[in-house]
């Protein structure tokens, strides 16, 4: 237990106030004392000299400064609670070494919000609703639209999920509430008994890829997964498969997967990108086969309160002595997103 602990929340304002709801707020300040950042104006909020001598808890989202471990020796600082995504530009792994403990306090909101893009996007693309809108909406013709058309049901398709992170997690929960029934996933991290439970098949990657005709990926950028489906795993995917990234486009050969969608043998649904923002000159562009959106799987309303909610929860349990759900160790550090 800590006596009347600071709480930091280096965050700009613009930013605090989609994430941290009067409800929060209230509860931050209930736990101890709040400090706001004195400038305001800065890109980023930096953790300001000495502060981290005089603060107990540090709150952090993407508009906060990447954190240098020199600051933190000697320092009275214990947690730092992240409201946004991947921590790995944010806190060295240093910083864990030294004793600071870190959770991902708002990762499960955006993680279930990606994967209902996700889902959209492999929805959109089975019924061809970008296509049929697209037609008609540019020639006002009911034929040319796609009157009596058939496209295909997302029930009978057989969906491959390349991990099963929190993201991949919540998208197989959904697949499956669609009457899914053939799920499989490559993540040589998850126990085989673990997939089970869940209802999904444990295959390698080359067999996911040849079986798949919706490849839904979910993994983090790592040493391990970097370029892991590169040119040989695109081509052993059937003709007409879906493939889904919402994740991190590091994971996919991107050369590979775009010289396979400019020739229509694949489609995709793609909301990252090797260079962001997608440059005008792209290939991907006006594509029928592809659907393309700027990086904002995980930005829902409901999804960034709910983040800013789990990281109080994170601190209320810190405080009060309690196990954390969502702790960064040096073990899994490298497997996090």
């Amino acid at each position: 237990m800590i006596d009347s602990p600071r709480i930091f929340l280096a965050l700009r304002a613009a930013e605090r106030d989609i994430q941290y709801d009067a409800t929060s707020l209230e509860r931050l300040r209930a736990l101890g004392e709040l400090v706001l950042p004195a400038d305001d104006s800065l890109p980023r909020i930096p953790l300001p000299s000495g502060l981290a001598d005089d603060v107990d808890v540090l709150i952090t989202s993407w508009s906060t400064a990447p954190i240098d471990p020199e600051q933190l020796h000697g320092s009275r600082l214990r947690l730092a609670a992240h409201t946004a995504g991947t921590i790995r530009g944010l806190f060295p792994p240093q910083v864990l070494a030294q004793g600071l403990r870190l959770v991902q306090g708002g990762s499960d909101p955006m993680a279930k919000a990606v994967a209902e893009l996700a889902i959209t996007m492999t929805l959109v693309l089975l019924r061809d609703v970008h296509g049929m809108d697209r037609r008609l909406q540019s020639s006002r013709d009911w034929k040319h639209g796609g009157v009596g058309r058939l496209t295909h049901s997302l029930d009978a398709r057989r969906v491959g999920l390349v991990g099963l992170s929190r993201t991949g997690r919540h998208y197989a929960r959904m697949a499956r509430g669609l009457g899914v029934t053939s799920l499989a996933a490559y993540d040589p991290f998850v126990d085989p008994r673990d997939a089970e439970s869940l209802g999904i098949e444990m295959l390698g990657l080359a067999e996911l890829c040849e079986r798949s005709e919706v490849l839904a990926i979910h993994a983090p950028v790592t040493d391990a997964t970097r370029g892991m489906i590169d040119a040989g795993m695109i081509d052993r995917l059937g003709d007409g498969t879906i493939v889904i990234n919402t994740a991190r486009s590091a994971v996919i050969d991107m050369e590979a997967l775009t010289a396979q969608l400019v020739s229509g043998r694949l489609r995709a649904g793609l909301d990252v990108f090797d260079v962001e923002p997608l440059p005008a000159d792209s290939p991907l562009f006006g594509l029928e086969n592809v659907l393309l959106t700027p990086h904002v799987a995980g930005g829902t309303v409901e999804a960034r309160f709910q983040q800013g909610a789990g990281v109080v929860d994170e601190v209320e349990a810190f405080l009060g002595g309690r196990p954390l759900r969502s702790e960064v160790t040096l073990e899994n550090y490298e497997r996090l997103s």
